[in-house]
């Protein structure tokens, strides 16, 4: 049926254009901005300890740190706020349509960035409100970001590069982890150079320069930046044809849209739009939604879930790891300011060797490669590094920091060029339409449940940076990530096919349950995973 719907064929077959690239850029600066504003807070939350909960009389020979109810609350406040904006925006997209609460995301986010720099007062505990009150309506914002950026991508995209560009458009999230700390590092050493002073043990009060307070204002605030510069571009956006067509069934304006974006004349077809529609009414809850798409559901559910205990807990514990690697210095060696820039150098060290290439591989391998088998390697290559870490932490930290270094950097790299972006581009392509944009967020939201985990429960844990539980938590991450590996096959491989032939919306009502082992010659896919599991035995024996 949809080869024979004459702008969802237009779509599919688009040569890649401008359109394409501007598509990319508009929805890609939306997560620039979220991984900005999600993760900075990483390199300015020891800051705040030092400037509000420093205390001389209990604690003078230690500098101030986040009580850990406050340090959970400044860093985990956003995440649940992204959960939440997930579902209710995931949902409007597909009620109201993609572009229609795109806009107001962009604008919730830059009101809250900034407002995210502001405090009600001068104690501790209104500083610390004040930011949580916004972090969470920033968080918020985020999370629609999510499913209507990914939904909007792959509606846009051609079948043959959709897979490409729905990863580009995360892969920008890897970007914002790299200004976040390269902006907190440059501001960082603008501020050191005027206001340097002698560390904590030389002077424990100066060495929190009350300057400093406004350097984690600043760059919280700038967060705001990237997010203006695109809503003009944001709101010139036209609905994506898909959903005009076939949620709306306006064949007359998506051929009108489509044709104009496509530089090409599209055939309005109502009659065969009305009838496509019908052929797809059932809702979210209903039992053939369960039967064709229960399993998908909970293999996209699942495996966001595990990737983020992990992926999460490793970006938001970095200030912890990074003493224990001897990538800085202790807290008492250095002043306020300066923790501030060595934590935000080892940041952009580690992002930009370990966390933005995995991005781009996945970028340029995914339409080669395939979903399916870059998400396997991935979790099984984190899951290896992270047990390694985790059984020889102590010989790697005292011993051997580069090879530490090296080895945490790959974990990185395989969760970039791994489940990290392949848990986002699935969701956007294995639902029908009418509920692809919920399907989406409830995907996110359940890897944004695994990321409160990773920032409450771990980084709780790993807190006060000692070596047995940093230990500890990083065999049971490789644990975690293992489970994500067999949750992978519950999910299918989508490449090179329309997203009406991977959700069943053409008319075949069992594609929408096939898996992997329908769209890949069966003897081809064992062969591949035998393979590949003799090459990590292989590996782990010579390790031996």
């Amino acid at each position: 049926m949809s080869n024979n719907l004459a702008v969802l064929h237009a779509l599919d077959s688009a040569r890649t254009q401008w359109y394409h690239i501007t598509a990319i850029i508009i929805a890609g600066m939306g997560f620039f901005t979220d991984a900005y504003d999600l993760f900075c807070i990483s390199t300015i939350s020891k800051l705040l300890g030092r400037l509000y909960y420093y205390d001389p009389v209990n604690h003078p020979d230690k500098p101030g740190k986040l009580p850990h109810n406050v340090n959970n609350a400044v860093v985990g406040v956003a995440l649940f706020g992204t959960l939440t904006g997930q579902l209710v925006f995931g949902w409007l997209g597909d009620k109201l349509g993609r572009k229609r609460v795109y806009g107001f995301t962009l604008i919730l986010m830059v009101v809250c960035a900034i407002c995210s720099g502001l405090s009600f007062g001068y104690s501790p505990r209104a500083v610390i409100g004040t930011l949580c009150f916004f972090r969470f309506w920033l968080g918020f914002g985020i999370g629609g970001d999510y499913p209507l950026s990914a939904t909007i991508m792959s509606e846009y995209a051609n079948k043959k590069t959709r897979g490409a560009f729905i990863a580009a458009v995360f892969a920008m999230q890897g970007m914002g982890i790299i200004f976040a700390g390269l902006v907190s590092m440059i501001l960082s050493k603008l501020f050191l150079l005027k206001y340097e002073t002698g560390s904590f043990r030389e002077n424990p009060v100066r060495s929190a320069q009350r300057e400093a307070d406004y350097l984690w204002r600043i760059v919280l605030m700038l967060g705001a930046l990237p997010a203006l510069l695109t809503y003009y571009w944001r709101m010139k956006m036209p609905e994506t044809g898909r959903y005009t067509a076939l949620i709306e069934g306006n064949a007359k304006q998506a051929a009108a849209d489509m044709g104009r974006v496509l530089e090409i004349q599209i055939q309005e077809e109502a009659d065969k739009v009305a009838e496509f529609k019908a052929a797809n009414e059932y809702s979210l809850w209903s039992r053939e939604f369960f039967d064709r798409h229960g399993l998908h559901l909970i293999g996209t559910m699942s495996t966001w879930f595990l990737l983020d205990i992990a992926f999460y807990s490793q970006n938001l514990t970095q200030k912890d790891i990074f003493p224990a690697m001897n990538l800085v210095n202790k807290d008492y060696q250095v002043s306020a300011l300066r923790e501030v820039f060595e934590t935000s150098r080892a940041m952009f060290v580690v992002a930009l060797l370990g966390t933005f290439p995995g991005y781009w591989f996945t970028v340029l391998f995914i339409e080669r490669i395939g979903r399916y088998i870059i998400q396997l390697v991935g979790f099984f290559m984190m899951s290896l590094f992270m047990l390694i870490i985790g059984v020889k932490y102590e010989y790697l930290r005292d011993e051997n920091k580069w090879l530490f270094a090296v080895l945490y950097g790959l974990t990185f790299f395989f969760a970039n060029f791994g489940p990290n972006s392949t848990t986002f581009v699935l969701p956007a392509e294995l639902f029908p339409t009418r509920v692809r944009s919920t399907c989406h967020a409830m995907s996110a939201a359940a890897g944004k449940a695994g990321a409160m985990i990773g920032a409450f429960v771990v980084a709780t844990y790993t807190l006060d940076g000692e070596a047995k539980k940093i230990r500890t938590a990083m065999i049971i991450m490789a644990g975690t990530n293992m489970l994500g590996f067999f949750c992978t096959f519950l999910v299918t491989e989508t490449k090179g096919r329309s997203l009406e032939e991977i959700s069943g919306e053409d008319g075949d009502k069992f594609q929408g349950i096939r898996g992997a082992y329908d769209y890949m010659n069966l003897q081809e896919l064992v062969a591949k995973e035998v393979a590949f599991f003799n090459a990590m035995y292989r590996i782990c024996m010579s390790d031996d």
